[in-house]
């Protein structure tokens, strides 16, 4: 690749921003063109800047990673986008595969993967963190299906949002949809866990690494 890698980045912690930034600005085949801190933002500059890769962290208030992927990827179905995440739970990874990611990076194996993954996605190709590619090598071969898998992207990110403590109103507001539709969404999720009550919710998310207790 002779010309440089245009890359976006995209975390609500502007610390974690500049120490990828850094990183980055060592290597003389990237150059980083914009940041964004939400979601929301990540959407509006992707647009306006068409970097060949965007770096995505997925926990970001508001509109979260994942349904800035789905945004993005709906309008720029060309779009290569690296999560880089602190979750190292299959339910995100599968997740953001499912809607598109071209990889999934780890924070804490960032040193080491940054730069083969960065170069990998730009290519079209597909990264996985070791430690998500065991994991799903293990989930394949025990055929166990955890049921959180069988949520819609939509269904996960009003999932993490509900088990997060965010109200109906404030979900609909932040996806731009309305209560009633969040409340089926609610409904249909509660149904394929097989839980009844906020607190199962709750639990369940924590179980599964959705959120951390």
């Amino acid at each position: 690749m002779s010309q440089k890698v245009t890359i976006v980045l995209v975390d609500d912690h502007a610390v974690v921003r500049a120490g990828v930034r850094r990183l980055l600005e060592q290597e003389t085949l990237f150059e980083v063109i914009g940041e964004a801190e939400s979601g929301e933002k990540a959407y509006k500059i992707f647009g306006e800047l068409k970097p060949d890769v965007m770096v995505m962290d997925l926990s970001m208030q508001g509109m979260g990673g994942l349904e800035s992927i789905r945004r993005i990827l709906m309008r720029h179905e060309r779009a290569r986008i690296l999560v880089l995440s602190m979750h190292g739970d299959l339910s995100f990874a599968n997740q953001a595969l499912k809607l598109g990611a071209k990889g999934y990076l780890i924070k804490n194996t960032l040193g080491d993967d940054l730069v083969k993954s960065i170069q990998m996605v730009a290519r079209g190709e597909i990264f996985l963190s070791d430690e998500i590619a065991k994991k799903m090598a293990m989930q394949s071969i025990s055929g166990a299906e955890d049921p959180i898998d069988e949520l819609s992207a939509r269904e996960f990110e009003i999932f993490r949002l509900l088990a997060e403590g965010i109200e109906i109103d404030a979900i609909a507001a932040t996806l731009n949809i309305s209560s009633k539709t969040v409340s089926n969404y609610q409904t249909m999720i509660k149904q394929k866990l097989n839980i009844n009550t906020a607190v199962e919710l709750i639990r369940y998310a924590i179980k599964t690494g959705v959120i951390k207790n």
